[in-house]
């Protein structure tokens, strides 16, 4: 076993035209910086729970960042983490209920997105409306059109614009892409994508309840259809339900096809889709999403396969990545990646992480919001065709095994029973943003 630090030593400089963090490139300037690398960024925070509270920890290491507002549609949450804001950082930020007043602040510089992703699109759209850029959580949106009209949103406001895919930040995950594109592995056919995780299945439905106190439930289902309210749809279960989430190819697969994408240098859709998925574990669990799942992505010169299960380990993983080359065979996760060699065609490497990959994300943002640099570690266009490859995995699953081929210039499927999961239709009096 080797350590990165030994690794780097004896290989090579990244691979030609592989894409490199911003802290690490020469910074392109897009209308100039937004301040000296002195000044202060002030901070605001968009859903207060879980994801978005470790975003907002990893930026408060930085000495410049202060959080001037808090906002969730949860005031309960608002007020614990209000409360530990000024306990643990001395800093006493202003809560809002409602994410359009923290946009009109003027002070306010970057906006972290940290919602339920049917929200996210929205949200983002509005903060490069206001001049605010942008950390937004994986996956980019929670449909096709969402993730273009975020790409369009960026584009068109001029702001800069980090997605928390942050295993792009990873040093030993950088490493593991340089090694396959080296070509010591010989042809890479096949590159496999798994996560086996039983917290993607709920238990069977319980009755809807009354609102809980505090909570502004209308105001949590924003855009998405008016339904009543149910504990295994709010919090972190939305997750597992079609108007809010995409279940595990979202959640940990947009994070895991990025490493395998990246590394065969795909930049946009595949050939075709095959995708067949059930709740074969649980076929009485409340989850709407996917407990059993497998999807093929077609290529010119190799195919990538998903799967998610509620349990199983494949070379003792329960998650990763597998590059499956003439030479032998790359196994990688967040621990470290191994390669295992066919006969004596290539050495025995193991590589272990020793970064932490979300603060590196978290500081390169930083750095290209100064400098106005839109080369961020994960930029939303990467994002969004991340979160593309998951919906339309989901979309072949959900048509029941169709043979999909997404035409992203048509903005159309092969199938016309695919079209309507392109874009969702906004609840009044929201509406879909418009590039």
């Amino acid at each position: 076993m080797i350590d990165r630090r030994t690794f780097i030593k004896t290989s090579s400089l990244l691979a030609a035209g592989m894409a490199v963090p911003a802290s690490f490139a020469a910074p392109r300037t897009a209308g100039g910086s937004r301040a000296a690398a002195n000044d202060t960024v002030g901070v605001a925070l968009i859903g207060c729970n879980s994801m978005g509270w470790s975003n907002l920890r990893d930026f408060l290491l930085h000495k410049d960042v202060r959080c001037l507002a808090l906002c969730d549609v949860d005031s309960n949450v608002l007020r614990s983490r209000a409360a530990e804001l000024e306990e643990k950082y001395d800093m006493k930020a202003d809560t809002y209920g409602d994410y359009r007043s923290v946009l009109d602040r003027k002070d306010v510089d970057v906006v972290i997105i940290g919602t339920p992703d049917h929200w996210h699109c929205l949200q983002m759209a509005d903060a490069c409306r206001a001049g605010k850029d942008v950390y937004v959580e994986k996956p980019a949106a929670n449909s096709i059109a969402e993730c273009d009209a975020m790409v369009a949103a960026a584009k068109r406001y001029n702001r800069i614009v980090q997605v928390g895919q942050h295993q792009r930040s990873g040093n030993h995950w950088q490493d593991m892409v340089e090694y396959v594109r080296s070509g010591k592995l010989g042809t890479v056919s096949r590159v496999h994508v798994w996560a086996n995780f039983d917290y993607a299945v709920l238990p069977p439905p319980v009755p809807d309840a009354a609102v809980p106190d505090g909570v502004d439930f209308d105001s949590w289902l924003g855009p998405a259809p008016k339904r009543a309210f149910n504990p295994q749809c709010y919090h972190w279960l939305w997750r597992m339900h079609w108007n809010y989430g995409g279940g595990l190819i979202t959640d940990w697969g947009v994070h895991l096809m990025d490493m395998g994408l990246w590394a065969m240098n795909v930049t946009g859709m595949p050939l075709q889709v095959q995708a067949t998925g059930s709740n074969y574990a649980y076929p009485n669990g409340a989850h709407e999403t996917f407990d059993t799942m497998a999807v093929t992505y077609r290529f010119k010169d190799f195919i990538m396969t998903w799967e998610n299960n509620p349990a199983g380990t494949l070379f003792g993983k329960n998650y990763g990545v597998l590059f499956r080359g003439t030479n032998g065979t790359l196994v990688a996760d967040r621990a470290d990646w191994e390669v295992f060699p066919e006969g004596e065609r290539i050495s025995v490497i193991k590589v272990t992480a020793n970064e932490k990959a979300h603060k590196n994300h978290v500081a390169n943002f930083l750095e290209c919001v100064k400098t106005h640099n839109p080369n961020t570690a994960c930029t939303i266009e990467n994002g969004a065709l991340c979160a593309k490859y998951a919906h339309i995995g989901n979309i072949g699953a959900r048509l029941g095994g169709a043979a999909l081929v997404y035409d992203d210039h048509a903005k159309k499927f092969n199938i016309s029973a695919a079209d309507k999961f392109i874009t969702p239709v906004y609840r009044a009096p929201w509406t879909f943003p418009q590039g």
